[in-house]
């Protein structure tokens, strides 16, 4: 009796490795937008097109970090306490009029500018908290005690940023505190590039809106909706075709207006190797395909091809392996058209709580969660349900555990690289 196969991904051949299919995207895809300019209020989340050069020193002047008293350290007796009237008061936005004479001390609250002087003004702020006050002879003075270091509590001209300094870089995704450094020196508007204009459509009769009544046989379109959110979410222009039925006539015709309106397109299902999956050879007739499956699990069935020069990325019909294929393959290629130079998510190291077995030449995806072991290291638990389609499995996931080509066995204990949900998707 012949022995059948019950691994889908055993099926034909040729599959490409997973850095393989991501070195084609990047040798083969560019930035496709152009520019504009935005407010910063609109600016976080988009994608920087040139580099930040600050024209200001920040902070512009030398302030106290403290509130208390500006002194010259040379003032201060270094065995004993030290008293020096209180001359002066500066605070944030207003600095002293005139210089700040040797001998004594001046009142001053945090940020505000440290006056100028003889050799540069007064060096050295004490905390109020460790001086005292007294009147001697009508005239207020502060009482200071020994201890104190020169220079200290004292923030310098430029200590944040320097004149001239590059701050913001080019391709990098604006978060919010790269906002704030750029209003920090001033600036209120951003040149970054324009959003990256993206067409998405799922293919299948089976399929249907949420909201609408589904036959049996019927499934709702999950795959879509999770697409546009995570899309959305990188600052994409979402275009949104809908559902297509499996009809090559009218799935090239969707495809070919698609790739005049649009930036890229984005597919879901419709990529394996039935005789309703029309997508892959609708492609190969209208432009080219220059991959089709890929040595991933799960989303073996993932495609990247062109129709004219619009780039287009096929992903599998099953919603954990669509999910999977966006973030480790859709979505570099997508951040890399919209202009961005860092595309490659950050994996972490922990440690892992399973036994896991898989076929070499195949780089998978284990859905885990995380707990923190009585050695304080985080411990990743593969979750119970590892089915292409159980969409449940990545809600109740806190990410996704690598496991390279040549690996074939996962022991507990051994250490893995991880991939957060946090690092790639809201």
């Amino acid at each position: 009796m012949a022995q059948l196969s019950d691994d889908c991904f055993e099926t034909g051949g040729g599959l490409m490795p997973t850095d393989e299919a991501l070195a084609e995207l990047e040798m083969r895809l560019t930035c496709l937008v152009g520019t504009e300019q935005v407010l910063l209020q609109a600016a976080a989340g988009r994608i920087l097109a040139k580099d930040v050069l600050s024209d200001r020193a920040v902070p512009p002047h030398d302030n106290s970090a403290v509130d208390g008293y500006a002194v010259y350290f040379d003032d201060l007796d270094t065995a004993g306490e030290t008293a020096l009237p209180v001359v002066g008061r500066v605070a944030a936005g207003h600095p002293l009029v005139g210089p700040a004479a040797r001998g004594r001390a001046v009142r001053i609250f945090t940020g505000a500018p440290i006056p100028d002087g003889p050799d540069g003004g007064p060096d050295t702020v004490l905390m109020q908290e460790d001086c005292r006050t007294e009147t001697r002879d009508n005239v207020p003075h502060v009482v200071i005690p020994a201890g104190i270091a020169r220079g200290a509590n004292r923030r310098d001209r430029g200590e944040d940023i320097a004149e001239g300094q590059t701050i913001l870089a080019r391709g990098q995704r604006l978060r919010p505190q790269d906002v704030g450094l750029a209003a920090s020196i001033g600036r209120n508007e951003l040149l970054v590039h324009a959003r990256l204009k993206v067409a998405v459509l799922s293919t299948g009769d089976e399929v249907f809106e949420p909201g609408a009544e589904a036959p049996a046989g019927g499934i709702y379109d999950a795959n879509r909706h999770a697409l546009i959110a995570v899309l959305s979410d990188l600052g994409c222009d979402v275009h949104d075709i809908g559902i297509v039925a499996d009809d090559r006539t009218q799935i090239e015709s969707t495809l070919t207006q698609a790739a005049t309106t649009c930036d890229i397109i984005l597919s879901s299902a419709g990529m394996s190797v039935g005789e309703e999956d029309h997508l892959a050879a609708s492609v190969a007739a209208l432009g080219r395909l220059h991959f089709w499956k890929v040595a991933i699990k799960p989303g073996r069935p993932v495609a990247f091809g062109q129709i004219g020069n619009t780039p287009f990325i096929g992903l599998p019909g099953n919603p954990a392996a669509m999910m999977v294929t966006f973030l480790r393959l859709a979505r570099p290629a997508l951040l890399r058209l919209a202009g961005a130079k860092d595309v490659t998510p950050r994996l972490y190291r922990v440690r892992a709580g399973f036994h896991y077995r898989k076929k070499e030449r195949r780089r998978e995806y284990v859905r885990v969660r995380l707990d923190t072991a009585k050695d304080g290291m985080l411990v990743a638990h593969k979750h119970p349900r590892s089915g292409a389609g159980v969409l449940t499995s990545m809600v109740e996931s806190d990410g996704l555990v690598e496991l390279p080509e040549e690996m074939t066995q996962l022991t507990p204990g051994t250490m893995v690289s991880f991939l957060p949900f946090t690092e790639v998707a809201r």
